[in-house]
């Protein structure tokens, strides 16, 4: 049977400002706090990440869903700058963990080591305790360390040897990946890439944000004049009051059958989790609080169907004639979107 250790249980897996928080009663939010904090975080990571206004969006949606991001794309155009950022603007516990083929799991998650004084063993807490994981170039690493992740990301908890090991909170990985067809690179499993609540693309920045960058970056490091701007007991309050936002019931009916969609397509041969369609509502929340509203909207919900689901989505592959699957699905989630009814406001 797995023994659960709680910090207060064992408080040598873990230093106090790593327990997990829960907002006092002077830090609960209004509209106004919540658009106060939220501003403060995207102005600071858009200082280093220029012209990219909708991934600095999705890193915060990702954090304040309580959820996890997966940044997809080339080398070069900064996948773990973004992360690096996004972790830089928040005074909470951040490890970043390199993967390379080398990397075992238990560097991750931790590892039990004999203690020869008092003759027991003692957990030493891998990588993964801390508030912001960095997973870099995630899809370099054998898919037994890849899957080491699985339980954490999940669950929010490690267990080895038997024992069950709570990690802090907030808790967020935000992993990095280069293109599958890349030299020395796994694919994700498919359990692994549905604990991801987004995908988002980097994509090239434009000549003006690709000008500047050669002028400002030519001798300075713009991370290193990123301070926090948010505590990890704020960002807590903010998960709290966007946890909040209010979804209509049609809504909620709406968000089964854009999933129920994908499970059906003639396109596709795997759908969407229901995972999948909970962290679809869960992000729409954070979408419309960021966009100062206390209530979800169809918009928000067709809007992130994209980043949620795709990456979930496996084409068939007699329907790809010759195209990439991933163009094959983003093709059948715009046909999905256009075809599900949307739900109409009723009159009073």
């Amino acid at each position: 049977m797995d023994e659960t250790v709680t910090p207060e249980a064992a408080p040598r897996l873990r230093r106090p400002d790593l327990q997990p928080l829960r907002p006092e009663p002077d830090e609960a939010l209004d509209a106004t706090s919540f658009a106060r904090l939220t501003e403060r975080i995207v102005a600071s990571m858009s200082r280093v990440i220029d012209g990219k206004p909708d991934a600095v969006r999705a890193a915060l949606i990702a954090l304040l869903a309580e959820g996890h991001l997966l940044i997809e794309d080339v080398p070069g155009v900064g996948k773990t700058m973004l992360a690096r950022a996004l972790a830089a603007t928040i005074d909470a516990d951040v490890r970043r963990i390199q993967f390379t083929p080398d990397l075992l799991p238990g560097d991750i998650t931790g590892v039990s080591v004999f203690n020869p004084v008092e003759r027991r063993f003692d957990f030493t807490p891998g990588a993964v305790f801390a508030h912001i994981v960095i997973a870099d170039e995630i899809n370099r690493s054998s898919p037994k360390t890849q899957s080491s992740l699985l339980e954490a990301m999940e669950e929010r908890q490690v267990t080895v040897d038997g024992r069950t090991h709570v990690l802090p909170s907030p808790f967020l990985v935000v992993a990095t990946q280069n293109p599958l067809e890349m030299e020395g690179t796994y694919a994700l499993p498919e359990a692994q890439r549905d604990r991801f609540l987004l995908r988002i693309s980097m994509g090239y920045p434009d000549a003006a944000a690709e000008t500047l960058m050669l002028r400002q970056r030519d001798t300075v490091n713009p991370l290193d004049a990123l301070t926090p701007v948010v505590s990890a007991r704020q960002v807590t309050a903010m998960i709290a009051w966007a946890r909040g936002v209010h979804v209509a019931p049609a809504l909620e009916e709406y968000a089964v059958a854009l999933a129920q969609a994908t499970r059906s397509h003639p396109d596709i041969r795997l759908g969407a989790s229901p995972r999948a369609t909970l962290q679809l509502v869960r992000a729409a929340k954070v979408r419309a609080a960021l966009d100062g509203r206390a209530y979800v909207i169809p918009d928000d919900l067709t809007a992130l169907l994209g980043p949620v689901f795709a990456h979930r989505v496996i084409a068939n592959r007699s329907a790809a004639g010759g195209r990439a699957g991933a163009v094959v699905v983003a093709d059948a989630l715009e046909r999905i979107a256009a075809s599900v009814r949307v739900p109409l406001a009723q009159r009073a």
